[in-house]
């Protein structure tokens, strides 16, 4: 057993049992180890979560970066995107997220703001543009993965139009990338922020 283990085991049991579910006893158990030898890789279930979100976010964080020659519109929806679907990719991955300080690579992070700000995106909304893509995601995911699906909506009246969680995603993701548009033409501005962004 190693910590890579450690952590992909946890996140199967994310998978199967839901965050609500997930314990170091149940984690122990899958190991087919005592329940204290786990604080040799994490000393808290917080660190254990941690490590779980690192990981989850794996696939979002290895995309490729923006090049000079990249449309920066193009990129800022496929960024988005990417961050949504590896949300997706885990039972309860929004939750999983939210409220986690942001890890990784912080130069990667770094560098996509100045792609944004080479690319004529004021600095101050290419911060605030990629801090609202991150909670837009989030939130529309957090929906998502709550929504019970069609089976246990049947009692809801027969007019109330159905949510298709991918339409509206593409539809709320225009709206925040027009007004970017807008504000990057007009050289409108934010308020600053000092929250970091994690997409």
């Amino acid at each position: 057993m190693n910590r890579e283990i450690v952590i992909a085991e946890a996140l199967d049991l994310l998978d199967e049992v839901g965050l609500d579910t997930v314990s170091t006893r149940r984690l122990a158990k899958r190991l087919g180890v005592e329940q204290p030898s786990l604080y040799w890789y994490f000393r808290t279930k917080k660190d254990l979560l941690a490590a779980m979100t690192e990981a989850a976010m794996a696939p979002h964080v290895t995309q490729p970066l923006p090049t000079p020659g990249d449309d920066w519109r193009t990129w800022f929806l496929e960024n988005t995107r990417s961050f949504r679907r590896t949300l997706l990719t885990r039972r309860d991955g929004a939750r999983l997220h939210a409220g986690s300080p942001p890890t990784g690579d912080h130069d990667r992070l770094r560098h996509k703001m100045d792609f944004l700000v080479t690319s004529g995106v004021p600095e101050r909304e290419a911060v605030t543009a990629m801090l609202a893509a991150s909670r837009f995601t989030l939130g529309s995911v957090l929906e998502e993965q709550a929504d019970p699906g069609p089976d246990d909506n049947a009692d809801l009246p027969a007019d109330l139009p159905r949510i298709d969680h991918d339409s509206a995603f593409e539809s709320g993701l225009g709206l925040l990338l027009d007004g970017l548009v807008h504000r990057t033409q007009t050289g409108e501005t934010t308020a600053d922020t000092c929250v970091p962004p994690r997409v």
